[in-house]
């Protein structure tokens, strides 16, 4: 390593939160930027919260210049599960900050790389999570307005470092701006909901509080069922999505939930949250009690999110196609006509692998608002690179 450097592991109290400070710095003069908790960052690397350190490691460090100023950080990780279902072993590597400066973007990116291959792995995917893709995932390219709850933003000159190194664009994610104001749909979408809802085997229906238990076992069938499949995707358990929605108690708005049933077999859903970035942008990363009444406050009282975030949108393959998901869309305009607050969607997390999804959301009027990139980096020169495969 240069001389001039010095990577320490991330293990102390005062390392881990140098590992939080470093962004504050980065990002002091931009003002999209928002700070995430600091508590949604630590659940990453806390072995008691994240499942996946059942099967596989994580590991962090920080990068102090000869000044003994902080100049970078990166993690990397990997869980078998996910690595075997690639072409060859992959793990990954994210939270990476980093000044505008190869040198050091050189160093942190060979530390995740040597880690993950003493670990067995041929490639490295990053950005990335140790953990559900909607969360900290992927590198901005384009879009730099302020970030939705929990996604990444970065300087504009991140892109330049990870391709300097030899990563390459292994797909873009986007995410879809939708003004929600009625009559904005495509006519074709009323249309097709229209002729979905004149079958009585069809219904429709919302997050019903007094029965989460029965949400998480919906969700379960049909996200085993629609998402199980893709590359990188793995089924969930009951156990799992009840905790899911269980940790989502206090900032669900059940009208941000819709399922679809057919003989009142769920058979497809559309996963929304409020914004929580619009609240917690002034809690300096900390979620004291203090912040988590403040939160529950201005959220359920003063009702100040103003824009909702589509986290996961699914319909079991054989009702795809059939008008399914237009009913949804249109049995959540309905709702957003009686007064709901909410005055924008983001469409969160939507792969260029996926035309399909692409294609339905441009038909609700949304927009291209934002895109990430998500790298992967090949070990071996002799491997062939390939994009992520198109579904």
């Amino acid at each position: 390593m240069n001389k001039s450097y010095n990577l320490i592991e991330v293990k102390s109290r005062k390392e881990k939160s140098e590992f939080l400070q470093l962004p504050v710095k980065l990002y002091k003069d931009d003002k999209n930027w928002i700070r995430p908790l600091d508590e949604d960052v630590e659940k990453v690397f806390d072995a008691k919260k994240n499942r996946l350190f059942k099967r596989g490691d994580a590991i962090r460090w920080i990068l102090y210049n000869s000044n003994n100023s902080i100049v970078g950080r990166i993690a990397a990780f990997y869980d078998n599960k996910t690595a075997m279902k690639n072409d060859q072993p992959t793990g990954g590597c994210g939270f990476f900050e980093c000044i505008n400066d190869n040198i050091p973007a050189k160093i942190l990116f060979d530390a995740a790389k040597l880690w993950l291959l003493n670990k067995g792995m041929e490639a490295m995917d990053g950005p990335i999570n140790f953990g559900s893709r909607e969360h900290f995932w992927g590198c901005l390219k384009d879009g730099f307005y302020e970030p939705i709850y929990n996604m990444p933003y970065n300087h504009k000159y991140y892109n330049d470092l990870f391709e300097s190194y030899g990563f390459k664009n292994f797909f873009n994610q986007y995410t879809f701006h939708l003004p929600l104001v009625v009559g904005n749909l495509d006519p074709i979408i009323r249309e097709k909901s229209n002729r979905i809802r004149q079958n009585p085997d069809i219904s429709f229906g919302f997050h019903d509080k007094k029965n989460p238990q029965l949400t998480a076992d919906n969700f379960m069938t049909v996200f085993n069922s629609a998402w199980a499949k893709f590359e990188g995707v793995k089924p969930v358990t009951e156990k799992q999505s009840r905790a899911l929605f269980k940790s989502m108690k206090q900032i669900i708005d059940p009208k941000l939930i819709i399922f679809a049933y057919h003989k009142n077999i769920p058979i497809a859903f559309f996963i929304m949250i409020p914004d929580l970035y619009q609240i917690t942008r002034n809690f300096n990363g900390k979620f004291h009690l203090f912040n988590k009444l403040r939160l529950l406050f201005l959220l359920k009282i003063k009702k100040q999110c103003t824009r909702a975030v589509g986290l996961i949108f699914g319909v079991v393959p054989e009702f795809q196609g059939l008008g399914v998901a237009e009913g949804m869309i249109v049995y959540f305009e309905d709702e957003v006509g009686q007064g709901m607050n909410y005055r924008n969607l983001e469409m969160n997390w939507i792969g260029d692998f996926n035309p399909k999804m692409i294609k339905l959301v441009k038909q609700l009027g949304s927009k291209v608002k934002k895109t990430h990139i998500t790298y992967r980096y090949m070990f071996k020169n002799n491997v062939e690179f390939k994009r992520a495969k198109v579904i």
